[in-house]
């Protein structure tokens, strides 16, 4: 009853506190390989994350996919770049449930949304952060025909770590800076309902 308690007072101090997951796949092979433009046609190599709830980051090789399901059933929003049309739909392959039950947010549509195109991760990095991203997907591919899965361990963290540095600072600045040719431009991001439970998400209704 005590601890029933703590949980509900908890509820009301931090009635919009969520807990968030960031995300980000690397690939066996590339739509060239499936002859189509369908991310659910190309196999994971690795899955990577950062969850604020623990302020850790961690991967997992397909073997070890039991073990994110477990993270994602109390998770309440993903957050990613190009995850809706790309990282969700490859991760539903593997999974039995839906994954598009848990809220997400796309950093990639928010830009288009601002803009009206799509923007690399690697150019929103280098005029947002001052750094670019480590490699490129197509290396991640190379890396893993040649066994080295720690350098894509390694690539697919860091672009975790540059999603949720641009996420971060969106909700800070209410803006992304891009590259457009040599010129640093500003994308105005709505960001006032990043950060707040959507009630119409039953993520609860994920199944193991």
């Amino acid at each position: 009853m005590v601890w029933l308690c703590k949980v509900i007072l908890s509820l009301k101090v931090h009635p919009n506190k969520m807990r968030k997951i960031v995300f980000d796949i690397e690939t066996r092979n590339i739509f060239e390989d499936v002859g189509k433009a369908d991310p659910a046609l190309l196999d994971i190599s690795i899955v990577c994350i950062y969850d604020y709830s623990t302020d850790e980051y961690s991967s997992y090789l397909v073997e070890e996919l039991p073990k994110l399901w477990k993270i994602l059933e109390d998770t309440e929003i993903l957050i990613g770049f190009n995850s809706n049309h790309f990282d969700i739909p490859l991760l539903n392959k593997y999974y039995h449930g839906d994954l598009n039950n848990i809220q997400s947010l796309d950093i990639l549509e928010e830009v288009r949304k601002s803009i009206g195109r799509r923007v690399g991760l690697g150019n929103i990095a280098e005029a947002t952060l001052g750094h670019g991203k480590s490699g490129h997907g197509l290396q991640a591919v190379e890396w893993w025909k040649k066994g080295n899965i720690e350098s894509i361990r390694k690539y697919c963290i860091e672009d975790v770590k540059v999603t949720k540095e641009v996420y971060e600072y969106a909700l800070k600045n209410g803006k992304i800076k891009y590259k457009d040719g040599e010129i640093i431009k500003d994308a105005i991001i709505d960001t006032k309902d990043w950060d707040n439970k959507k009630e119409a998400v039953l993520n609860r209704s994920l199944f193991f």
